[in-house]
């Protein structure tokens, strides 16, 4: 079975060395694997949201991120590499998932709650400076990925509720048109990719200033990162706490078993800081000499690099172009000779179809839970955590299928309610602004369990 794995690349910088050892070379390593369809895409739509005043960086990024992926070994004959713009069915599908996403779902994004809360703390208005951009930001990600139908998306820790956002996205869809449209994608947490060190020993991140470059500025600026890496003020002679040495860290990410094996013995029988540097500049420019060879041979010819990713565009929409035109005929985007008058047995189908529903996602620790959200996508309960999805998915179905109790709680437990199941507490309500509000939000979700028992009742209605 062919899995297909999809990869976006946001164009806002210059990739660094941690780049490369974190993202670039597993991402291609894994593109390399058999059953394996790799879409890779530059995320240049993306970047738009914070360099809008900076319109160079956006497009000098996407120039070198293209060469550096090409340079590093992605294969565009065989993968599917393209950019974000080059595909105009990537924002036509945002706007039909936009049109059934409830704003309810995106005011729980992270990103804009986290600005609204910093404006807060300024005192300002909560949604200053936010732009549609950043606020809708999960519902064009949910876009590139069910586009192409992707049945892994490899993210860090930070994206994984844009993929459970573009989960529910797709089973509203779905639910709502009454077919199994969307593919609902998982989410892929490499835990093994390493994370590197910068300069000052915090993560690697432009964000910071201690970064060490990849390719740009060649050997000559590779060097003089390295020399600029803190150490301790042991001398040599002096044995080095190799484990906790960021010079090792780094030397690992990039060496064999047996050559860290001997450089952290060096360092524990006392190399000198300079020595170990230079040890690190010289394995690393053995690592990336070759790929900086190509990288600058792609930046003369950008001419080629357009060309690959024209051609990926051409390879990527003879996929999109026909699963669009599928999802406009499902709402209702058709050509006038096709249109007919809906039966009304067809619109109660569908006004049911926008009614509560159960969704299912894993959170940040891998565990399982399910949501049962409002007719306008409100949260009303969210599952304690399983290890098991059939547990999980269990108690679902008896939720949806036999009475379910509610019970207040007090703030203390910081819910408003509990659902109960044989006696136990399988699902909790948000948070209440006191009791008028609480017992409100109960009679709201026990309609919602009302609804969604008649219907397993009674199908047919």
């Amino acid at each position: 079975m062919t899995t297909r794995v999809l990869t976006g690349i946001t164009t806002s910088g210059t990739p660094h060395l941690g780049n490369y050892a974190g993202a670039i070379r597993p991402a291609i390593q894994a593109s390399q694997q058999p059953g394996v369809d790799a879409f890779f895409f530059l995320a240049d739509y993306h970047a738009l949201i914070k360099t809008t005043e900076d319109p160079a960086r956006v497009a000098r990024s996407r120039l070198e991120i293209a060469a550096t992926w090409l340079a590093a070994g992605l294969d565009p004959e065989r993968v599917t590499f393209y950019r974000q713009s080059d595909i105009p069915e990537i924002p036509e599908l945002c706007w039909l998932l936009t049109c059934v996403t409830p704003k309810g779902l995106m005011n729980r994004a992270h990103a804009y709650k986290a600005s609204v809360d910093q404006n807060t703390a300024k005192g300002v208005d909560p949604d200053d400076g936010i732009s549609m951009g950043l606020f809708s930001y999960p519902v064009l990600m949910a876009a590139d990925i069910l586009l192409f139908n992707a049945h892994k998306v490899p993210v860090g820790r930070d994206q994984i509720q844009h993929l459970e956002m573009a989960r529910d996205i797709a089973q509203r869809f779905n639910h709502i048109y009454g077919d199994d449209y969307f593919v609902l994608p998982e989410v892929v947490i490499a835990e093994e990719v390493a994370t590197l060190p910068g300069l000052d020993g915090r993560k690697m991140s432009k964000s910071y200033n201690n970064t060490i470059p990849l390719f740009e500025g060649g050997t000559a600026a590779l060097r003089a990162a390295v020399m600029r890496i803190v150490t301790d003020s042991r001398q040599p002679g002096e044995p080095k706490d190799a484990e906790n040495s960021h010079l090792y860290t780094l030397y690992r990410a990039f060496a064999s078993a047996g050559q860290s094996a001997d450089f952290r013995k060096a360092l524990e029988q006392g190399m000198g800081w300079g020595d170990a540097k230079q040890a690190l500049c010289e394995l690393l420019e053995g690592s990336v000499a070759d790929m900086r060879e190509r990288y600058v041979e792609l930046m003369s010819r950008p001419e080629r690099i357009e060309d690959i990713l024209m051609a990926g565009a051409d390879k990527a929409r003879k996929l999109a172009a026909p699963f669009v035109a599928r999802l406009r005929h499902a709402v209702g985007l058709r050509r006038l000779e096709a249109s007919k008058p809906a039966a009304a047995a067809k619109g109660a189908k569908k006004a049911l179809a926008r009614g509560p529903r159960f969704v299912s996602f894993r959170d940040e620790t891998g565990s399982f839970r399910f949501r049962l959200l409002a007719t306008d996508g409100d949260e009303l309960l969210c599952s304690v955590a399983y290890a098991d999805p059939k547990d999980a998915g269990a108690v679902m179905r008896r939720l949806q299928s036999e009475p379910v109790a509610l019970e207040a709680l007090s703030d203390a437990k910081g819910a408003a309610y509990v659902a109960v199941v044989d006696g136990a507490q399988v699902a909790y309500g948000p948070p209440n602004a006191g009791p008028d509000a609480q017992q409100a939000a109960m009679a709201r979700t026990r309609d919602a369990l009302n609804m969604l028992l008649d219907a397993a009742r009674d199908p047919a209605a």
